[in-house]
């Protein structure tokens, strides 16, 4: 597994660069989709986006990040041998669930608005399409710098 160890970093961070760009820019359609009347040519056009986003981004960059994430894990900690040792690992992996959580409730609220339901306000949104850029701040000063 180690010859691949580079060929399964890329594709992680192939798939992580796709799963945030989407996690960017859903609530950013939803901010632009919040104030569109129901019913309306714009409503309808921003269910579609946010739902092929979703469907044909999102959802693939997740599962795929998880599935080469977890082959680097066992890459680099064969055995897992070594890994109760990884803190900025275990913080990173926090982060990365809280993402994932994130993803749950970006999905359930794209839902609602397919069905004319505003869940949130347009402030609401606005502050939610910030947490994604800081926890990627975050995580990548954890994988490069390792601070503990």
């Amino acid at each position: 597994m180690a010859d691949y160890y580079l060929w399964i970093k890329a594709l992680h961070v192939i798939s992580v660069i796709f799963w945030m760009a989407g996690m960017y820019m859903l609530p950013r359609l939803f901010i632009y989709h919040y104030p569109s009347a129901v019913g309306s040519e714009m409503s309808e056009t921003m269910k579609l986006a946010e739902r092929r986003l979703m469907r044909i981004i999102i959802n693939p960059a997740m599962i795929a990040t998880w599935l080469f994430g977890i082959l680097l894990v066992f890459t680099l900690y064969p055995g897992l041998e070594g890994f109760g040792q990884a803190g900025w690992l275990h913080a990173k992996l926090t982060l990365v669930v809280g993402l994932s959580a994130l993803h749950g409730m970006l999905s359930a609220w794209r839902k609602k608005f397919e069905r004319d339901e505003r869940p949130k306000s347009e402030k609401f949104f606005r502050m939610i399409n910030e947490i994604g850029p800081v926890a990627t701040i975050f995580i990548v000063i954890l994988v490069i710098v390792k601070p503990f």
